[in-house]
């Protein structure tokens, strides 16, 4: 069983510190209510969780305190400073020493800037029908559903068979320092969902489309491919300039196509989307679920940027860098090649294939940074019916999709370690109306209270 490490002295003094320095004033609304939810999002949004402003454990003591008003107690919560960053770790007791459920997400959030912007970002907004601020979706949403639904179970006395683990990074739109620390942690859980990842899609007129389950993501990884030459003056050119050898490169690798692939989860996704797209899209993905080795259906997908994902690695050239004077000849030129790679290919094996296609022995491909490998989770029954259940509880019949996502979340890091983790937001929304990352990030106020009785019903479904 994973047990809860006791907080250190030096922990408890910063959140100490985070007290005095940001008190938690009462909260009216009744512990896990919609109007609960409401203000914990809007208070969460006030936090500039952004790298580097430090303000990540004060967050995560904001969080702490709305858990110990519920009833949690204090030494089963506890916040791990990591660098200008933090974990926020919470048990809830089971009543069996079974292996734990881990319930993830993420407090930080990307910059934004306030003169971009029609409202201040980290001033929480609400306004015909949403809640505007960066992190309002991403992730601050699921992570507030999820906070008031362990409130509302703490306070109505439930006891899950099972022990559960609220574990919150706090650098995963950046390094993921956190992330990993959370999931060598948690290593040995049943299983992990993740608020962030997965959703329901809206079509434009705002029905629902399908619930996409996500069992897997792209692992996400750098590469440098450095061309180096003795260089020279200007006005005697050679026939190596290391610029246009990088530039001949970059074009071979534009032209160049990685394999096509499948695996269950993207014939699943397929399949159930051809039946929601139609036209030549949809049929060509209909034929390629069935027959994979279909290069005509595969090349139809491909041309379209938010499928091609689906079907193959990506990469792509991201940024170059050359010479070091206008008047000199290049002693060095570089460019990072960004890659989503398909689940399951190794990163040795893309470096390799990079190396191929380069066609240039002088040229040193490397890997940039320490890129962690995950294949995808299996579709458990017990994961598929929970989902499901709650899902159909809104929207009966509606399709329940295993999906794999072209980015990186934290699951990434607990699947490389063996964990199944799932990607089961609660956020029902149209694809033109997702703003994460973007200007005015918002949310629609009706979301939250079908996102409480979302968390409530697959919580209760696999902690029993």
């Amino acid at each position: 069983m994973i047990g809860l490490r006791t907080i250190s002295a030096a922990t408890a003094g910063v959140m100490l510190l985070i007290g005095l320095a940001a008190p938690v004033a009462a909260r009216g609304p009744a512990a896990g209510s919609p109007e609960d939810a409401a203000e914990i999002l809007k208070r969460s949004i006030a936090f500039r969780t952004v790298e580097g402003q430090g303000q990540v454990p004060a967050y995560a003591a904001y969080l702490a305190s709305v858990l110990k008003d519920a009833g949690f107690a204090d030494s089963d919560i506890e916040i791990t400073p990591i660098g200008d960053t933090a974990t926020l770790v919470a048990r809830y007791p089971g009543t069996t020493d079974a292996k734990p459920l881990v319930l993830i997400g993420h407090m930080d959030v990307v910059e934004a800037k306030a003169n971009d912007w029609e409202r201040d970002p980290f001033t929480a907004v609400e306004e015909n029908g949403y809640i505007f601020g960066r992190g309002a979706e991403d992730n601050k949403f699921d992570v507030t559903a999820i906070i008031a639904t362990l409130a509302r179970l703490k306070a109505e006395g439930y006891r899950p068979r099972r022990e559960i683990f609220l574990a919150l990074s706090g650098d995963e739109e950046t390094q993921m320092v956190t992330t990993r620390a959370l999931a060598q942690r948690f290593r040995g859980a049943e299983l992990v969902l993740n608020g962030d990842g997965g959703g329901g899609l809206r079509n434009d007129a705002g029905q629902p489309l399908l619930y996409a389950l996500q069992a897997g993501e792209k692992t996400y990884a750098d590469f440098q491919i450095e061309v180096t030459d003795p260089g020279g003056h200007s006005s005697a050119p050679t026939g190596s300039n290391a610029i246009y050898r990088l530039t001949a490169i970059l074009h071979r690798l534009e032209a160049y196509t990685f394999p096509n692939r499948s695996n269950e989860l993207t014939v699943a996704a397929l399949r159930a989307a051809s039946r929601q797209i139609g036209g030549e899209l949809g049929a060509a993905m209909k034929r390629y679920a069935d027959n994979p080795g279909d290069a005509a259906a595969a090349e139809v997908i491909a041309s379209r940027p938010e499928f091609v994902g689906q079907i193959r690695t990506t990469c792509v050239a991201t940024m170059v860098d050359a010479g070091h004077a206008q008047n000199a000849l290049p002693q060095r030129a570089t460019a990072n090649i960004n890659c989503r790679i398909f689940p399951g290919v190794s990163i040795d094996a893309v470096r390799q294939e990079l190396v191929r296609v380069a066609a240039d022995p002088s040229a040193r491909v490397t890997v940039l940074d320490d890129p962690a490998f995950s294949d995808a989770s299996p579709l458990r029954p017990d994961v598929v019916k929970a989902v499901s259940r709650a899902v159909h509880a809104r929207f009966p019949k509606l399709d329940i999709v295993p999906s794999m996502s072209p980015g990186a979340t934290d699951s990434l890091h607990f699947r490389a370690l063996g964990v199944p983790s799932y990607g089961v937001s609660a956020l029902f929304q149209r694809p033109e109306d997702s703003f994460s990352h973007g200007l005015n990030e918002r949310v629609p106020v009706s979301e939250i209270a079908p996102a409480l009785e979302h968390y409530r019903s697959i919580i209760l479904d696999l902690s029993k």
